[in-house]
């Protein structure tokens, strides 16, 4: 899902907060754009998917210093997971993907050499 997070960052007098900020949320699994918004260029705008906000609000509350999860908000797509019909009404095939280290078993009897009496005697 698609969603739209809005974070407020201060920089208390400090150089380059903007920019170190920038570059933690780069680096965050989901990000796909990030911008800066807001007064005083303060917040961190980024859209991406599943992006776990609390986990990167406390991360550059870790690195920076003040962080403030400000909003979070779901972005409508036009684009669906669904397969859609074309115009003959043919509709399109998904096939499941291989999955390797499937263990093959092989079966096989072996025979019974258990006698009563000793070979050796």
């Amino acid at each position: 899902m698609k969603q739209k997070v809005v974070i407020r960052v201060t920089s208390n007098g400090k150089k380059n907060v903007r920019s170190k900020a920038m570059q933690i949320v780069v680096g965050v699994q989901g990000v796909e754009s990030v911008a800066i918004e807001g007064e005083e260029n303060s917040q961190i705008v980024l859209v991406g998917d599943n992006i776990d906000s609390v986990n990167l609000t406390s991360l550059l509350r870790k690195k920076i210093g003040f962080a403030e999860l400000a909003s979070v908000s779901p972005i409508s797509g036009s684009g669906s997971e669904e397969p859609k019909q074309s115009d003959s009404g043919i509709q399109a095939m998904v096939w499941q993907t291989y999955q390797p280290g499937v263990s093959y078993y092989y079966t096989y009897e072996v025979p019974d050499n258990h006698h009563d009496s000793c070979i050796i005697m």
